[in-house]
């Protein structure tokens, strides 16, 4: 049995998320039917984070074991050749040690969030940015985003469906920039709670409407509840950036 990583990039836009689900297609049943298909055998994909329905993925890192001899670059080329016409790639596989695994071996995750700050309709574009009309003002969402970064209790930006432990985590990353007329909010951190980056992404862009002042978003995290959360973002400008392992450089 050879366990091979994959990096994984697709447009979340026709799947349920990344993760099986019961009453839509997802990623992982895409990617495993391929596998099923080349190898003949009953494969499980096991991957860094989860996303919601609409969410993308740039490099998703995941793995699956494989009794089937094959050398990465056959497998990659046979699993790209079986995905089609799914919005899914296989943009690099390796062989990696039996006990690396992307879920529990993954020390680092990031993701970016991307609005379109414009009124004209979004055309390329479309369901893969959040388009805002108002003007932002990215300057006060980014001096307000870094209340949020360290250790904290981020209750008030958790899913109620969320299913971590503990609604405590450092956030390593916070930062908001503008090129033009679209806003990207860069989010890194070791884990993160169900919803967590979609719920600050939706608070920031109060901020950057002028609804919210800008302490409001640290009052928002110490009220520990989710009744003070002021917006959710939604899902489709949401990417899954990458996920950091010992002894990557």
């Amino acid at each position: 049995m050879t366990r091979f990583a994959l990096t994984l990039e697709f447009d979340g836009t026709p799947f349920f998320g990344l993760q099986r689900q019961k009453d839509g297609p997802s990623v992982q049943q895409a990617v495993e039917e391929a596998a099923q298909r080349v190898t003949g055998e009953d494969v499980r994909l096991h991957s860094a984070g989860r996303t919601d329905t609409g969410v993308h993925a740039l490099a998703m890192r995941s793995h699956m074991d494989i009794a089937k001899a094959m050398t990465p670059y056959r497998l990659m080329e046979a699993l790209n050749a079986h995905l089609r016409p799914d919005p899914i790639a296989v943009t690099a596989c390796e062989i990696v040690p039996d006990d690396w695994h992307a879920r529990f071996s993954c020390t680092g995750r990031s993701y970016v969030y991307r609005i379109a700050n414009r009124r004209a309709p979004l055309t390329l574009e479309r369901d893969r940015m959040w388009q805002v009309g108002t003007p932002l003002d990215h300057d006060a969402m980014h001096r307000a985003a870094q209340a949020l970064v360290g250790l904290h209790d981020f209750t008030t930006f958790r899913s109620v469906h969320c299913q971590s432990d503990s609604p405590v985590k450092t956030l390593d990353r916070l930062d908001v920039e503008r090129e033009g007329d679209e806003v990207r909010i860069h989010a890194a951190a070791r884990s993160f709670l169900h919803h967590q980056v979609r719920s600050m992404v939706g608070c920031l862009a109060l901020v950057g409407m002028g609804r919210w002042r800008e302490e409001q978003m640290a009052e928002a995290l110490e009220a520990r509840d989710r009744q003070a959360l002021g917006l959710n973002a939604p899902s489709h400008g949401l990417y899954f950036v990458s996920a950091t392992y010992p002894g990557d450089a």
